[in-house]
């Protein structure tokens, strides 16, 4: 067995691997055959090589209802972590996720699930506002609040993002601009550039 180490995660051995993209390789993916790359730490045994997987989770979205894992079983999904009343990134990223949510219209095995960092004021019926002006469903797209210290535990270690309160920042809480990618055969990747704004 051969474990390949990624020194910036901790400096811990997984068994698993992590793979980077840009959002326009998951669009470019749908349609393109050419797999895409996989960067990161990995295990091998023997012909076989295990990639990173997310820790199961349980949180509630937009409609109440309870999204875990398994409700992303055979589909792909873009993940990422916002919180509503945020004034920097998070607009920007909602538009770009929204672009997303448009160009896979068509593509009923594409989802997209929000992870708020902000689960004491980000409330189901808050979320539920949210997702309307946004003009989506959860039927594609899922806004979920949680348990903070579990919401920022597996953005930390199952998604290798940002999420965290720090009252230093403008709006009391940190987290990456990072779109996070799960493919049906259950490898992830992490977007390390977040959008831009134009000027």
């Amino acid at each position: 067995m051969k474990l390949l180490w990624n020194k910036n995660l901790q400096n811990k051995p997984t068994k698993y691997g992590l793979f980077l993209f840009l959002i326009p390789g998951l669009l470019a993916s749908c349609t393109n055959e050419k797999p895409l790359p996989i960067f990161g730490e990995r295990m091998v045994e023997g012909a076989d090589t295990i990639y990173h997987t997310i820790a199961p989770y349980q949180f509630v979205d937009q409609d109440s209802v309870v999204v875990s894992n398994a409700t992303f079983k055979d589909q792909i999904y873009v993940a990422d972590f916002f919180f509503t009343s945020c004034r920097t990134i998070c607009p920007i990223m909602k538009t770009q996720m929204l672009r997303v949510y448009k160009a896979t219209a068509e593509m009923p095995d594409v989802k997209i699930l929000s992870h708020t960092i902000d689960p004491e004021y980000d409330t189901v019926a808050l979320l539920h506002d949210f997702a309307e002006r946004l003009g989506v469903t959860s039927a594609r797209w899922h806004f979920v609040t949680g348990a903070k210290d579990s919401i920022y535990k597996i953005a930390q270690t199952s998604y290798f993002a940002t999420a965290m309160e720090d009252k230093s920042e403008p709006d009391g809480f940190i987290h990456s601009g990072a779109f996070c990618l799960s493919t049906k055969s259950n490898a992830f990747g992490v977007s390390t550039m977040a959008p831009k704004k134009k000027r």
